[in-house]
């Protein structure tokens, strides 16, 4: 198997989850005593978004790749990162990489294609929501993206920062979020939502949302697992 780095952290949370579902993962591929051999470089999402709210994608790549390196130098041979939010400066970070990066835009991409819909919703960190690189690869597959207004995308926003990403649940929060994807729905006709923050499933599922839900780190994990077992 392939030694996998993880740059985690962003947030801690979904880190938790990308651990324990690779770790399964390749258990139930293989064997229940065959763990998957990685490692985990512990960054900070808030650390991230000072980087995003000042556009400072120089210093928000080094950052990154930082941590990378230290990743390589724990003896990893391919890497991911854990959050969405970095991912607004994945090309240049890829060119600079000493190591393979596995991107959960692609996986992402891919899932949503299977599930053949035409009108999504993304939900997400201010900066994932405002920038185009998850929306712009699907514009340019086909897929219409809707997003919030500029007053949702603001209290959305403040919610992950200040709640989620403290491990925090709230249900007027979660009542919050499902008020702004039933406008979306019956306003723009939205058909799937993409949780595209890693801390957003603590909040919403197919259960609680109105219209069914992309976790976008399932099909990430599914590539991540495929990855370490070569």
């Amino acid at each position: 198997m392939k030694k996998l780095g993880l740059i985690g952290g962003t947030g801690p949370e979904s880190t938790v989850i990308y651990y324990k579902r690779i770790i399964e993962g390749v258990q139930a591929a293989t064997s229940p005593d065959n763990l998957a051999p990685l490692t985990i470089e512990s960054l900070s999402a808030f650390e991230v978004f000072k980087y995003a709210g000042g556009r400072d994608w120089d210093g928000l790549t080094e950052y990154l790749l930082t941590g990378i390196k230290n990743l390589q130098a724990a003896g990893a041979e391919v890497a991911s990162l854990t959050a969405n939010t970095p991912h607004v400066v994945f090309d240049r970070l890829e060119q600079a990489s000493p190591l393979p990066l596995i991107s959960s835009i692609t996986s992402t991409q891919r899932e949503i294609h299977a599930r053949g819909v035409s009108n999504v919703l993304l939900l997400g960190t201010e900066f994932t929501m405002r920038e185009d690189f998850l929306s712009g690869p699907l514009r340019t597959d086909g897929i219409n993206v809707i997003l919030p207004n500029d007053s949702e995308i603001a209290y959305i926003q403040d919610k992950i920062a200040t709640e989620l990403e403290l491990g925090i649940v709230k249900d007027d929060t979660r009542q919050g979020f499902v008020d702004i994807i039933a406008r979306l729905v019956a306003d723009e006709g939205a058909e799937l939502v993409i949780l595209g923050c890693t801390e957003l499933p603590l909040l919403l599922d197919d259960s609680t949302s109105p219209i069914p839900t992309l976790d976008t780190m399932e099909p990430h994990i599914d590539d991540l697992v495929k990855v370490v077992l070569g």
